[in-house]
């Protein structure tokens, strides 16, 4: 039985989502249950460094996570050949050239997505990588959401006979700032300088859900808005969002599977989650949430008629039941990071390599240049290069 030290610069980690998901919940809670498994009684525990420009945010984030080490000098700790794994989750402007200085340092790579902010420069990171040997990942957690998880095990059983379509819908109000209420989303999401973007965001996000759950994206009609045009900065000053914060994309998959996703920052939920997916078949349907899911077979199907001018007599929420759990579900970022780190070590496989998160940045592009055109745009494939790491 042996334990082995993992060293993983984290860039970018002060961030909403470096914090609190890679970091506390990930790799703090590898670390206390501790480690990864390895097979054989062998372990591999992550030893973070993490790396931001913010002295005092780093110091109080090394405190709350037991302790961890610190650095504003990335160029030092891609030097040190202990640390094998780099992590970004900096603003996506930032991600290209500091993702390819550490594939020219030697070190396996894992990123945020989006991967970069064009096509271009995310095949140029696909490139670097498979041509240096190193491994390379991309964060892809809605596949290790539980209610996804429950919705992937129905598609592979063939409850839905046939599917038919999926139909998304994601979002919630964010607070401009101006209104007295702190904004719950940082301030850069809504300019197109910085990287922003619901598009460039979201259509990531739907273009692995799609390919891992009902099949390729063939095409893409999208129409995006800004719909909410001044906002409020982290300092509370007005600002002009000059990027896109709703997204209305409809996809045509494989095998003429239909899929509507409507994706805004500027909507307030009445639906059973910030997430839901709902999809219907020949044979039966399933509404998934972040957590949740709920079928309803073809022998509960009701029977509707149209009829405005009397109450319905039926309850539309009667007939559907829940998918029982028959797993004990982790976090959805610290289960990829563990297969992450067994990639890394023992070579088995990891299909959500920057290729994968390519595709995310390839369906985003798509959707813009469809919504300028006020067009249906096919998504042809991506090359491979060379031999995988």
């Amino acid at each position: 039985m042996s334990c082995k030290r993992v060293g993983i610069i984290m860039n970018g980690v002060t961030g909403r989502m470096g914090t609190n998901q890679h970091l506390l919940r990930s790799l703090v809670a590898i670390r206390d249950q501790g480690g990864v498994s390895l097979g054989n009684g062998d372990s591999a525990v992550p030893e973070p460094v993490l790396v931001g420009r913010n002295l005092a945010k780093l110091q109080e984030l090394s405190v709350r996570s037991g302790g961890f080490r610190w650095s504003t000098d990335v160029d030092r700790e891609l030097a040190d050949p202990f640390n094998e794994i780099y992590f970004d989750a900096q603003l996506t402007d930032l991600r290209k050239p500091a993702v390819e200085k550490a594939i020219r340092a030697g070190k396996h790579v894992y990123c945020e997505k989006p991967v970069a902010s064009c096509l271009g420069d995310a095949m140029e990171l696909y490139r670097l990588a498979t041509e240096a040997g190193v491994r390379h990942g991309v964060v892809q957690d809605k596949l290790w959401l539980p209610g996804l998880l429950k919705l992937k095990r129905l598609v592979d059983s063939g409850f839905f006979g046939r599917i038919l379509s999926v139909r998304g819908e994601f979002g919630y109000w964010v607070f401009t700032g101006g209104d007295g209420v702190v904004p719950q989303r940082p301030s850069w999401n809504y300019r197109k300088e910085d990287g922003g973007g619901i598009i460039l965001d979201m259509l990531c996000h739907w273009r692995y859900v799609l390919d891992n759950l009902f099949g390729p994206v063939l095409s893409v009609s999208c129409l995006g808005a800004t719909h909410i045009p001044r906002r409020w900065d982290e300092a509370g000053k007005p600002y002009e969002c000059s990027a896109d914060d709703a997204a209305y994309a409809c996809f045509e998959l494989a095998g003429g599977l239909v899929a509507q996703f409507n994706s805004s920052w500027c909507v307030r939920v009445r639906r059973d989650d910030l997430l839901t997916l709902q999809v219907d078949g020949t044979e039966g349907s399933a509404v998934a949430g972040l957590r949740e899911c709920k079928v309803q077979p073809g022998s509960q199907t009701p029977r509707p008629t149209w009829n405005p001018d009397v109450p319905s007599a039926i309850d539309y929420g009667d007939g559907w039941s829940e998918v029982f759990e028959t797993e004990t579900y982790e976090n959805a970022f610290k289960a990829q990071w563990e297969l992450f780190i067994r990639h890394v070590l023992l070579g088995e496989p990891f299909p959500w390599d920057l290729r994968e998160g390519a595709k995310g940045v390839q369906l985003a592009e798509l959707g813009v240049e469809s919504w300028k055109r006020r067009a249906w745009v096919d998504v042809p494939e991506l090359p491979f290069y060379g031999r995988e790491g």
